[in-house]
C-alpha cells in the first residue's frame, strides 16, 4: 500500500511519519507528475486552507485530485484538508474540492490562542482519542451519507463519507496512530 501525502504546506511531514509508523509507504505529492503515480489513498493535512487552495489551481492538482476522489480514491483530510473537501463554507463562496456534503465554520475555535488539546471518543475506535485543535474548523452540519464520527462541546469535530474521512483535530501530532489506522481500515478493512 502506498498513501500520497500532499505536501504544498502545512504539517504532512507529520502524516507521512504516522503512516510510516504503521507500515505504510508514502509519497509526497508536491506537483501532477507526484499525483500520478499509483497509490492507495491520499491525505490532505492541516494548514492553510487559502494558500493550498491556491497551489492546488496553481500546480494543476485541483482537478485531477478532485476527479480522483470522486472516482473512489480514499482520502483523509485534517483542519485545512477539511475545509478543502468540504462542499460549502459559512461565508466562503470559493471553490473548493467539495467532494463531502457538509458545511464547515473556518477557524470556528478562534485564533491561534483559541488552540486546545482535549481526549474525546470517536466511533470506530476504542477508547479515547487524543484531540489536537489549532485555529480549528468544526462541521456545523451534515448531508445525507455523512456519517458524524465525533463530536466535542456539541460541535462536530469527525464524520466520514463512504472512502473520505475529515477531522478538525491534528492525529498527526499525538503519538495515538489509532485515526490514521482507522483510515487505512477504510482503504482495506480488517
Amino acid at each position: 500500500m502506498k498513501i500520497g501525502v500532499l505536501a504544498l504546506q502545512g504539517a504532512f511531514l507529520e502524516h507521512a511519519q504516522m503512516l510510516e509508523r504503521l507500515g505504510v509507504e508514502t509519497v509526497e505529492i508536491r506537483q501532477l507528475k507526484d499525483f500520478q503515480q499509483s497509490m492507495s489513498g491520499l491525505v490532505i493535512p492541516g494548514g492553510e486552507s487559502t494558500v493550498q487552495l491556491k497551489l492546488l489551481h496553481d500546480l494543476g492538482l485541483f482537478q485531477p485530485i478532485r476527479e480522483a476522489v470522486n472516482h473512489g480514491l480514499p482520502v483523509f483530510g485534517t483542519c485545512a484538508g477539511l475545509i478543502l473537501l468540504a462542499r460549502h463554507v459559512v461565508g466562503d463562496e470559493v471553490e473548493r474540492l467539495a467532494t463531502i456534503d457538509m458545511t464547515v465554520c473556518r477557524n470556528a475555535y478562534g485564533r491561534q490562542l483559541g488552540s486546545f488539546h482535549t481526549q474525546h471518543v470517536m466511533a470506530g475506535i476504542p477508547g479515547e482519542v487524543p484531540m489536537t485543535f489549532i485555529r480549528a474548523p468544526y462541521i456545523q452540519a451534515v448531508g445525507d451519507g455523512v456519517e458524524v464520527l465525533a463530536e466535542v462541546d456539541g460541535h462536530i469535530v469527525a464524520a466520514r463519507q463512504g472512502h473520505q474521512l475529515v477531522t478538525a483535530f491534528h492525529p498527526e501530532l499525538t503519538a495515538d496512530l489509532r485515526v490514521h489506522q482507522y483510515f487505512l481500515n477504510l482503504i482495506e478493512p480488517r
